[in-house]
């Protein structure tokens, strides 16, 4: 947990400027992914103890998440007056729009398919951290990709955050051995 804040803050001070409202919204997005990952993993063990198999597949969990978001989207469509947006559009006499459209659907069930999998498999913690952990690989790939320059503190940054993800397995790894003897 050090080594992650660390990482983060080592992260944090190459920001060009701060800003009070940005701030603000990242962290809120902070506390609302944590919260919506340990709030999906107590509705899958609570809905596994309801059914008559006591077991969720992961098609199931994904059918459950998408039903849920359902009354928030289209609350907002309605709040914000989307449908006459969209009756208004030419983009929907676009072939290549509705192609995209398409593809952009297949992906996220797919990676709502392998997120439920993942939750399915491990605890809300380690979710929450192979969700951060992710960011390391794109940020080496944007700074190759976009000759960003480097410093100490983005390289630190980077270094601190592997090896928060490296320790962070070699625990789960002890502690699994652990519980198996």
């Amino acid at each position: 947990m050090q080594l992650m804040i660390i990482s983060a803050v080592t992260g944090g001070i190459t920001d060009l400027s701060f800003h009070a409202i940005g701030y603000t919204w990242q962290i809120i997005n902070c506390f609302l992914t944590a919260s919506y990952s340990l709030t999906l993993r107590r509705v899958m063990d609570t809905a596994k103890q309801v059914t008559k198999s006591g077991n969720l597949d992961e098609f199931s969990m994904v059918l459950l998440n998408n039903t849920l978001s359902l009354p928030l989207g289209i609350l907002l469509i309605l709040l914000f007056n989307e449908m006459d947006y969209l009756s208004r559009t030419p983009l929907l006499q676009l072939p290549a729009f509705w192609l995209v459209t398409t593809f952009s659907g297949l992906l996220g069930l797919a990676i709502s398919f392998t997120s439920m999998w993942f939750l399915h498999q491990t605890s809300a913690t380690t979710y929450s951290l192979v969700g951060s952990l992710n960011k390391i690989p794109l940020s080496v790939a944007g700074i190759f990709l976009f000759h960003v320059s480097t410093s100490l503190e983005n390289s630190a940054s980077i270094l601190f955050g592997l090896l928060a993800g490296v320790f962070f397995a070699r625990a789960k790894m002890q502690d699994k051995s652990q519980t198996r003897s």
